[in-house]
């Protein structure tokens, strides 16, 4: 959840941390802080609120050094304030460490800490966490590398750590386990962070640490071990990211951009894998295990928030187009209900970061109990990739947003390619329909297109809604989960209560809800629960409710009926989602900017759930 960067080498070092915190804000916004290092001196500076509020700290400041590290805090334990910021402090103030993750055995080291005198000045695991590395160096006598990889061992829970030390003004320490970090190599010097963002600037050469490894930046040289003390043989890999990619590119916010950048996506998404003219649809990535798919007894759909409800909607469609049966589970709540799963059964685990701690609690349960475990996430080299059996990625680029657009699209993109990819395999199409949706699809990039061109008009429409205190989104079928991801979407970014629900179920209890106050959101397209969904939308105006409804292009009944309409282009109800879903991005977004709201870093939220 929270942003680490980290610096080593012949620069100074405030500018590169202070620039990759603000590129990793999106991670957590609680509250920030650096600790730089020179000749031998450790400082930290660190403030409750945003990088903008930690930057006005430092005005005036002695802030020289070429090693330094910094963090950006959505916080889990100890509310927000200057003295829960990180970094933290060891007692003797000769180290100094920034932590994302959750210590589950902190009281218990706590206590343990404090009756061997111990003095504790925040309420955070974190900083239990620096001080009992302290301890452990020195009832060991031994260099710091080896106190971190000892402490390890005692330590449970989830981390990625990079600490700093004053006997040892050009070096650092770091581990991970459970939490992404990534090391950017130059020339004689080093850049940490939490995902690539901070590091693209300076070098595309880049090692992602493993689980349970210990990383020694010093004196040009990267020395990893395990916590058994074996040296590892780094991997390094080049970046595909550009700069410009995590740049806002004109637009006010990163999510109007990233909504607006959905055409592209997509298409980046098809692109090699769906060819229509040659009825060709693959997923490279799960070649090898793609008969495990195919000769599914079931398959287990894993995820949280909007990639659950991307899972909805690809159950819809692979129980349709491949008669496999489809079950979709939160991945929080699956390992903690004995689930029933095992061999024959396979497991896709959707995250857009790839680093969801839940999603990859799930896998690993599928995993030990003989399941095929299938990736879909967006980040190259995330945990989830590496974990999975195979897997695709989305290809969205960055998504900065907190709120989730474009990875929503391309998860469909992905998970409608799958499908298609076994209904073609298993006979379920024939060639013609299977050639008919392959053109439909290579055509979706341009209807986004199309619905973006009505952005005036929501922005004009979003004016007359925006002090609402309450929305309701119906759908039905393939639209069904697309409500339910508007309705997260208002909430999360403009504080608006809303919920969705399928629209048959109104009359079962939400219909008590309506009145000339309650704006209904009904997604109408015309397919196969067409007639259905007109006669919810009768019962909504019935009741005074105001209407907004989603219609495809050329509806002439619809408008006749509701307060507002927006026209989507017209497509096979299994794509539909992916076009459906755009209106209510846009709606939400200007509902947000026009009460103020900070829709790229809503409250409360952080981009990469990375802590249970």
């Amino acid at each position: 959840m929270c942003g680490i960067v980290g610096y080593v080498g012949h620069r100074q070092a405030l500018d590169i941390l202070i620039k990759g915190l603000e590129r990793l804000e999106y991670r957590g916004y609680d509250s920030a802080g650096v600790s730089l290092v020179e000749e031998r001196d450790v400082k930290v500076f660190k403030c409750k609120g945003k990088v903008a509020d930690l930057k006005k700290q430092l005005k005036g400041q002695d802030t020289k050094g070429s090693t330094g590290i910094g963090h950006t805090r959505w916080a889990t334990h100890g509310a927000p304030n200057d003295a829960n910021a990180h970094p933290h402090y060891s007692s003797d103030s000769k180290l100094a460490m920034v932590h994302n993750g959750i210590i589950e055995n902190y009281g218990a080291l706590k206590e343990t800490l404090i009756e061997r005198g111990h003095v504790f000045h925040s309420d955070t695991d974190t900083e239990v966490f620096i001080h009992f590395i302290e301890q452990v160096q020195k009832d060991n006598n031994c260099p710091l590398d080896e106190a971190v990889r000892l402490a390890l061992n005692e330590v449970i829970g989830a981390y990625a750590i990079v600490i700093t030390s004053k006997d040892n003004p050009g070096q650092l320490v770091a581990a991970r386990k459970g939490s992404p970090l990534v090391i950017g190599v130059g020339e004689n010097e080093f850049f940490l962070a939490s995902d690539a963002t901070p590091i693209i600037e300076y070098t595309k050469d880049v090692v992602y640490i493993k689980d349970e490894e210990v990383v020694l930046l010093k004196d040009g040289e990267m020395i990893i071990t395990d916590v058994k003390n074996e040296v590892q043989t780094p991997y390094l890999q080049t970046l595909e990211l550009e700069l410009e990619a995590i740049e806002k590119g004109g637009y006010d916010h990163f999510m109007m951009k990233e909504i607006m950048e959905q055409p592209k996506s997509v298409a980046d998404c098809l692109r090699g894998r769906v060819i229509a003219k040659d009825n060709h649809v693959k997923l490279g990535g799960i070649y090898n295990h793609f008969e495990d798919l195919l000769n599914a007894n079931r398959i287990i759909i894993v995820a949280c928030g909007t990639s659950w409800h991307a899972g909805l909607v690809a159950e819809y469609i692979i129980e349709e187009l491949v008669r496999i049966p489809v079950e979709v589970e939160y991945a929080s709540e699956f390992r903690y209900r004995n689930p029933i799963i095992g061999k024959g059964d396979v497991m896709i685990a959707i995250s857009q970061s790839g680093e969801t701690a839940d999603t990859l609690a799930a896998m690993s349960l599928a995993e030990s109990k003989g399941a095929t475990v299938i990736g879909v996430c967006n980040v190259v080299g995330s945990s989830i990739a590496r974990n999975s059996h195979e897997g695709a990625y989305t290809h969205a680029g960055p998504e900065i947003g907190v709120a989730s657009t474009k990875a929503f699209t391309a998860q469909l993109t992905v998970l409608t390619t799958m499908a298609l990819m076994l209904a073609k395999e298993k006979g379920s199409l024939t060639e013609a329909q299977l050639h008919d949706l392959l053109v439909e699809f290579e055509n979706i990039p341009a209807k986004i297109e199309a619905v973006l061109k009505t952005d005036a008009k929501i922005k004009e429409m979003s004016a007359l809604y925006k002090d609402a205190k309450n929305f309701l989104y119906l759908g039905r079928g393939f639209n069904f989960p697309v409500a339910l991801e508007g309705a997260l979407k208002l909430k999360e970014i403009s504080y608006i209560h809303a919920e969705g629900y399928p629209a048959a179920e109104m009359k079962h209890g939400p219909i008590a809800l309506i009145d000339e106050e309650m704006p209904v959101v009904v997604i109408a397209t015309r397919d196969s629960s067409y007639d259905k969904v007109v006669s919810n939308l009768q019962e909504v105006k019935a009741r005074s409710g105001r209407v907004i409804a989603i219609v495809t292009e050329g509806d002439a009944l619809i408008p006749n009926m509701v307060d507002h309409v927006i026209e989507v282009p017209d497509t096979h109800e299994v794509l539909m989602p992916m076009i459906s879903c755009v209106p209510l991005q846009l709606l939400s977004y200007h509902i947000a900017v026009m009460r103020g709201c900070n829709v790229d870093q809503p409250r409360n939220l952080a981009k990469s759930v990375t802590v249970e």
